[in-house]
């Protein structure tokens, strides 16, 4: 038995996060993942879409339709069933991410950025899967103590304080 290795790109905007993971009941999930969504952050644009497996379909939702049908495109490229693609704006994965594991469908997360981002899959004669995620480029250096004030400054000018 082989496994053919594919690389998809998920297409966004520079302003936009996007969450992939992985779930079960697609049928229902899609509405849970864009309600936990609106639940985190009620005044977010977002679009939510998830695979299933039959009838082999992308499902969406969402309260914008541009975002809407740009996670629907993303989780068919992906092509693996029961993934998830949740696209936004005007929210981070870190407003949302713990609503959406608290959900009891939430099998897993890949992936929680807005930075460009490759799902790596494969695929064999039953289907297609998600292996893991590229999530931006790769690190060359470590920081400089510069720029761990600059971060920490940034940190907590969003509002989030250390511990």
């Amino acid at each position: 038995m082989t496994a053919k290795i594919d690389v998809v790109k998920l297409e966004k905007e520079k302003e936009h996060q996007i969450i992939v993971g992985i779930g079960n009941f697609s049928i229902k999930m899609v509405d849970d993942i864009f309600r936990a969504v609106l639940d985190a952050v009620p005044d977010v644009k977002v679009g939510v879409a998830m695979n299933e497996a039959v009838p082999k379909l992308t499902r969406f939702n969402g309260n914008d339709d541009a975002l809407g049908r740009l996670a629907a495109e993303n989780c068919r490229k992906i092509g693996a069933g029961h993934v998830f693609v949740v696209v936004m704006e005007k929210a981070y994965p870190i407003n949302v991410l713990n609503e959406l594991k608290k959900l009891s469908g939430v099998c897993s997360i890949y992936v929680a950025t807005a930075n460009d981002c490759e799902m790596i899959v494969a695929e064999t004669k039953l289907g297609r899967a998600v292996l893991g995620a590229v999530d931006g480029t790769t690190a060359n250096r470590i920081e400089t103590d510069k720029e761990l004030e600059e971060r920490r400054a940034l940190v907590k000018k969003l509002g989030y304080l250390l511990g």
